[in-house]
């Protein structure tokens, strides 16, 4: 491969490598935010149902338990133990997906009470209501035991699993900023990439000119000059690679027209 074709050549395979590069490297980054954008959005999205599961088994619970304890309807028993469990169950699936389980230490304490006190009442409190007789009206010592102990509890219980749910939501902050880098990351290799490939091509112009164009345009000239006026071929400047073969072959052709009309 000559000098010319070569330094061509070269330039733009440099122009396709980078831009083959850049492109994948963009790809790949790209390809990761968006894996990362999904997580987080499943991970928002599977947090609000969590949360909301167990603030409906925690109300289930609530009102299982005021028809129990107030007005002593023994129908609401297993609504009350249904409740508990689906809360229960809401939490295990909570703390095992979730990545920071940190945020879920009150909640898990909350509802650990909560299953104490209700099995407490389930177990004795029943028992006393039904001594007491009068099932269908509202119980003072159901109402004083709800008042004094559950709904505490049960307010502990709501905020801890509100806590919980905007706890996940500022959770997603770090990973949003980091979600930023991966942007200016995936984007980095393009600009990079883009200010090379104006580099070379400045430098390809420069070559072009200095070392095919204007010495194309001199000889054309010059050769214009020999067949208008006989002026000699003759071409200022240094010539390379194939300028200069053609400049030679001219010549060639030059000195064997003379001949031939001599």
């Amino acid at each position: 491969m000559t000098g010319l074709r070569k330094r061509v050549t070269i330039g733009f395979l440099s122009i396709v490598c980078l831009l083959f590069f850049s492109g994948m490297v963009s790809l790949v980054e790209l390809s990761r935010l968006s894996h990362d954008t999904d997580d987080i959005l499943r991970a928002n999205k599977r947090s609000i149902e969590l949360a909301r599961e167990m603030l409906d088994a925690a109300h289930g619970h609530n009102v299982a338990l005021i028809r129990l304890a107030v007005f002593g309807d023994r129908s609401y028993d297993s609504l009350c133990r249904a409740s508990m469990e689906r809360l229960e169950t809401a939490l295990v699936v909570a703390q095992h997906e979730a990545l920071e389980k940190s945020f879920l230490d009150s909640l898990a304490f909350a509802t650990t009470e909560l299953r104490v006190l209700t099995d407490n009442y389930l177990a004795f409190g029943i028992a006393g209501r039904d001594e007491r007789g009068a099932r269908g009206a509202a119980d003072p010592v159901g109402v004083r035991w709800y008042n004094e102990e559950y709904e505490s509890l049960y307010g502990y219980l709501t905020a801890a699993v509100k806590s919980y749910m905007t706890s996940t939501q500022s959770s997603l902050a770090p990973r949003a900023e980091q979600m930023k880098k991966n942007a200016y990351r995936a984007v980095t290799p393009v600009l990079i990439s883009l200010a090379v490939m104006i580099a070379i091509v400045l430098m390809l112009y420069y070559f072009m000119s200095i070392y095919c164009v204007d010495p194309i345009l001199r000889m054309n000239k010059s050769l214009g000059d020999w067949l208008a006026f006989r002026m000699p071929f003759a071409v200022k400047g240094d010539l390379k690679d194939e300028m200069l073969e053609l400049k030679e072959k001219i010549d060639a052709l030059i000195s064997l027209s003379k001949q031939n009309k001599a």
